[in-house]
Parts: C-alpha cells; structure tokens; sequence
C-alpha cells in the first residue's frame, strides 16, 4: 500500500492506536533510576508547592522579582507531573503503551512547559538586569504589572506555537514502526516514525529548538556580560559583591538547566561519540532534575522564602505540639 510524499496532498491519514515507549528496555537495573525518579517527583512537587505557598500569602512578596520566582515553580511542577510518573508507570505496571491522542497531549505539555521553563529562567534574568543596571529605576520599569504582562505573554507564545507544532503531527501517517526510542512521546523520534513526508515537521522542530531554547539562552547571556559591566563600574568592592550575591541563585538555575542539555545535544548531534541508549537516560535526567533543584536552591539561597518557610514550619510544628497537649487527659483520682 502506497502512500503519497507530500503532507499537504495526503489524502489517506492513517494513525495507529498508539506508541509504545521503549527508551528504558535495554538497561537491566533500570528499577533502582525509577526509585531515584519517584524521589525526585516527591521532593519537586513538595518544594515548589512550598514555594508556591509562601509567596502567594505574603503580601510582602507579592513583587516582580517573586512573581517569576513563582512562575518558575508552578512550570517545574506540570513539567515534572507530565513526565516522570508516566515513566514510573511503565517501571510498575509494565505497560509501556501509550493512545495516540494522548501521546500528542503529553507532547504538548512537555515542550510547551519545557519553552516555558526557558522563558522563565530569561525573565529572571531580566529582573536582575534591570535591579542592577537600572537601580535608580527600577521600580518604574520592572512593575508588578509589566512583570505579569511579561509572564503571560510568554505562556500565550508558547502555548501557542507549541500548539500549532502538535497539532501538524495528525496530517502524518504511521503504517509501520510504532515503538518510540526515548522515555516519553518525544517530538523527533514520533514524527520519524510515519510513512509520509515529514519536512514540515522536521522544519518546525529545528527552528523551534534555535528559537525557544537559543533565544532565551542568548538574551540570559546578554543580560550578565551587561551585568558583569555595570558591577565593574561600580567603585565600592562591597557593592560589586552585594551585586553579584544577588544572581548566584539564577546562575545556578541556569547552568543545571542549560549545561546538561547543551552538553548532551552537543555529543550527541555534532560528535556522534553517545550511544541511543545512554542518550535518552541522560536527557531523561536533564529534564527531570532541574524543577527538584530549582526550589531548593531558592528556598535556601533567597533570605525572604528562607524565613517566612521556617516560620511557617515553626508554626505547624507549635500548632500540632499544641494539639497533642490539649488531647491529654488527665487521670482522675479515686476517693
């Protein structure tokens, strides 16, 4: 049975019931990275939810700055949800199989929120850039209300584009090979897959990748040499330190988020020197491992999170200690 190369003229779409995932198969003690993974999911959900918590009910932290940061958490949050424990289901269940239509759901919120979590590490940068650059006017130009125009312009933008890059995936057809080499229903080795012409998408996805991985990267880059420029104008080594003290958190967030991924894409397309497997198990960390860091290194790094958090665990722990004594009851004598 043939089918016609172009994507545009098709006039038979075929799309079988699914895929099956197979980018774990080949590792005989693939349980024990499944535990590491649930332990990861557990520590990303709690501490960004942490995270989230105390920042929407303190009023002192409704700020630009803390806008981003809890941006930031609530994308680590559904990247994270929709990845790892549809692996974990396929290490306890056994069942690897996933329908066609939700694969192209998962697909959606893995890149749209993968584009975000880019995004959102780019505005972080733009918050420093204009608190250090710009300190005289700083808060006329970084508003609360330009920093959620900001932020919702990049979840509309990459909702959007992301929608459109899925949504391409029904005009392919998929007459043989269904088993997807990765740990998800990834882009690239899904559209491979089918039988028609896939240029578009092909197209589509290279032009995605320079432009919502790239571009943020870039503009992150251009914020700190002009940050690095401002701090060297500075005449006061106090104020150059408090300056840059201020980033080390966002540079931290950027190199466990950016160098595994640059690394990994770097060997594996250009030197052609990693193996299939090992490439889809260190991606597979690449992705999951940044929304766990992310709030950590806020919660410890960030003075403000760091004690309203402490303070409200002080007052949970005195409010169940305060419980426990008041269920006390106390023997009665007899006379």
């Amino acid at each position: 049975m043939s089918f016609p190369r172009t994507v545009l003229n098709d006039s038979v779409i075929v799309h079988p019931p699914g895929f099956y995932i197979i980018g774990f198969q080949m590792y005989p003690s693939i349980s024990v990275y499944f535990i590491f993974l649930a332990f990861v999911y557990v520590v990303t959900v709690l501490f960004n939810s942490l995270v989230i918590y105390v920042i929407a009910f303190n009023h002192c932290l409704h700020t630009p700055k803390f806008l981003a940061v809890v941006n930031l958490a609530v994308i680590d949050v559904i990247l994270s949800t929709c990845t790892i424990p549809s692996m974990i289901k396929i290490f306890l269940v056994k069942d690897n199989f996933i329908p066609f239509n939700l694969c192209l759901v998962q697909m959606f919120f893995y890149y749209a929120f993968g584009t975000l979590e880019s995004c959102a590490l780019a505005i972080l940068a733009y918050d420093r850039l204009i608190a250090i650059c710009f300190p005289l006017r700083h808060n006329s130009i970084n508003t609360l209300q330009n920093m959620s125009c900001i932020v919702g312009l990049t979840w509309c933008f990459a909702l959007g584009i992301i929608a459109f890059s899925v949504a391409i995936m029904n005009r392919l057809s998929f007459c043989n090979s269904v088993r997807v080499l990765s740990y998800f229903c990834d882009y690239a080795p899904v559209f491979r897959l089918a039988c028609n012409d896939y240029t578009m998408h092909w197209s589509v996805a290279s032009l995605l990748t320079s432009l919502l991985l790239v571009g943020p990267f870039t503009f992150i880059l251009l914020s700190y040499v002009s940050i690095l420029v401002t701090v060297l104008r500075m005449k006061s080594l106090d104020s150059r330190v408090k300056a840059l003290a201020t980033c080390v958190e966002h540079l931290i967030l950027v190199a466990v988020f950016y160098i595994p991924l640059i690394t990994i894409f770097t060997i594996g397309f250009y030197l052609r020197i990693i193996d299939t497997d090992q490439r889809v198990l260190s991606l597979s960390l690449a992705s999951c491992l940044p929304p766990c860091v992310n709030p950590i290194v806020y919660s410890l790094k960030t003075k403000e999170i760091k004690t309203r958090a402490l303070a409200l665990v002080r007052i949970e722990f005195g409010a169940d200690r305060f419980k426990s004594k008041s269920r006390r009851v106390l023997p009665v004598k007899k006379k």
